[in-house]
Formats: structure tokens, C-alpha cells, sequence
């Protein structure tokens, strides 16, 4: 059998009673290291766990699933997933293709940032299409997702912006030559996202765009590391998460829709300035 075992957020601690007894009795364990990050390392789960763990990367995990299938059939194997397995496409696509092969599968879930972000205040029910917002280049600045950003802002809807995460990665001179050098880990900040929506505005405006889907004093919230106990929230205008520092990796943001008087209230608790909120809740009522 093969198990897709959810991790949770936070350390090797938010792993599931189930969980954990899968992955002690598994033959193999693998943890699945590129879509997301813990705030522990591979060494923290092997103490915790009792056992080896196996780094699945890009690679192994999109064009060697083999060796992960391998046995799978007669034996336990584990695959590890850094909040819920069905996160990301890539462990779906994973699990089409060992049904394809006769391999049967279970899902042990756990939480992750889709959920998880309610911790901000706004309401999980008030959410619309999730995006992610990827790294720039100088030549290569996608945008496609402000589309989806103002019809999640044009129904009231709350946006959840997954920031970009670059682990072992080539650069394209190093692809080009066939060479297996990787570039060090990156991680998008929500300063970092923030700027570059504004910038995506700035172009707009430019282009003659008079309707826009949201502005430099829409209301935002930056959150890192949630589910962990160095947790940071910050809620303010997209203006002012540009300037806000909310430490390591893993960021994620909300571009608010309309918001309740709660959501509001809950807000404020986040608020880079609290006076903004007070003016808000007083012009909600």
C-alpha cells in the first residue's frame, strides 16, 4: 500500500496519531521536499519518527516515481507531504498514475495553509479562487492572475496568494548545458508580492485600465510560518505590507474582498495600524 501522509504545518509534532503509526511500520518513508517547507529539517523528522527518511525531490518525484512505487504493491510505503497531500497537483498526478499501475493508495490528511488561514480572521466560507504569485525576472513577469483577483474582489471575495518557493532549481545556463547545478533555496516574502501586485496595478493605470481590481490602499494580510509557534500575521493596506518584515519562510498572503464586522475585528488584532481598522469598523456599522 502506498500512504500519502499529511504533516501539517508547524514541526514534526503536527503529524497525525495515524499518520505516525504508518510511517513507523512503512518498509520505505519518503518525504516530499520542493512543493513545501516544515520549520524543521529531514534530521527532526528521522528523531522524531524513530527512522530514515528519504528526500523526494522534483525530480525523483516527477520523472522517478518508480523507485517510490517500487514494491509498493507487496509492502507499506510512505510518502510524506508538508500540510495535506492533495495540497498540490503534483501528489494527485502522483496518485493517477500509481492507479494506473495497480497500486493501491490511502490518504491520511492533516492541515495546511487552505485551511489554516482562517487564523487571519477572514472567513474561510468568503474565499474565492486561491492563486500563486511567482518569482520575477527581468524579462519574464507574469500577471495572469490579477484576472482572477478581480473577479474574486468583483463577487466580495476573499484572495489567498501562495508565494513562490524555488528549491533546487537550475538557472537557465546551467539547464541549457546539461549541468546538475542548483541554485540556493528561495523563498517569496509578502513584502517581496506585494510590490510586485503593485507594480501589476502601476502598469494598468498605464495601459488606461480605470477599473481596477484592487488598489495600493486595499486591505491585506501577510502571514508566515503558520501553524508553527513563531506564527506572524500582519494586516494593513497592500502599501504597507511592502514595508513589513515578517521573518523566514513559509509566507503566504490575503487580498481581502468585503469584510464582516468580525472579520474586521479580528483584523485589527493584526493591524500595522490600528487606527485604519477603527475607521473601518466604524464606517461597517
Amino acid at each position: 500500500m502506498l500512504y500519502f501522509v499529511g504533516l501539517g504545518l508547524g514541526d514534526a509534532t503536527d503529524i497525525t496519531v495515524k499518520g505516525l503509526e504508518i510511517v513507523k511500520k512503512a518498509k520505505r518513508v519518503y518525504l516530499e521536499a520542493y512543493t513545501s517547507i516544515l520549520t524543521v529539517g529531514k534530521e527532526a523528522l528521522e528523531t522524531f519518527y524513530g527512522r530514515e527518511v528519504i528526500l523526494a525531490d522534483r525530480e525523483m518525484v516527477e520523472q522517478q516515481s518508480d523507485v517510490i512505487f517500487e514494491d509498493s504493491d507487496k509492502e507499506d510505503v510512505a510518502f510524506l507531504v508538508v500540510g495535506d497531500p492533495f495540497g498540490a497537483t503534483t501528489h494527485t498526478d502522483l496518485a493517477l498514475r500509481a492507479h494506473q499501475l495497480g497500486i493501491q493508495y490511502r490518504v491520511i490528511h492533516n492541515a495546511s495553509i487552505m485551511n489554516a488561514i482562517g487564523c487571519c480572521g477572514l472567513q474561510l466560507y468568503n474565499y474565492g479562487e486561491t492563486i500563486s504569485i511567482v518569482f520575477w525576472t527581468d524579462t519574464w513577469k507574469p500577471d495572469s492572475y490579477y484576472d482572477k483577483i478581480a473577479t474574486n474582489r468583483e463577487r466580495g471575495m476573499h484572495t489567498l496568494c501562495l508565494l513562490d518557493i524555488k528549491v533546487k532549481e537550475q538557472s537557465i545556463e546551467n539547464l541549457m548545458k546539461g549541468r546538475k547545478v542548483y541554485e540556493p533555496p528561495r523563498y517569496m516574502a509578502v513584502n517581496e508580492a506585494a510590490s510586485q501586485l503593485i507594480e501589476i496595478i502601476e502598469k494598468k493605470r498605464t495601459e488606461g485600465v480605470e477599473q481596477l481590481a484592487y488598489t495600493e490602499d486595499t486591505i491585506c494580510v501577510g502571514v508566515a510560518r503558520i501553524g508553527s509557534e513563531s506564527q506572524q500575521i500582519a494586516a494593513g493596506t497592500l502599501r504597507q505590507l511592502t514595508s513589513v518584515d515578517l521573518g523566514g519562510p513559509l509566507h503566504s498572503l490575503v487580498i481581502a474582498g468585503h469584510m464582516h464586522p468580525m472579520e474586521l475585528e479580528m483584523l485589527k488584532l493584526f493591524a500595522v495600524e490600528p487606527a485604519l481598522f477603527d475607521k473601518l469598523l466604524e464606517e461597517a456599522r
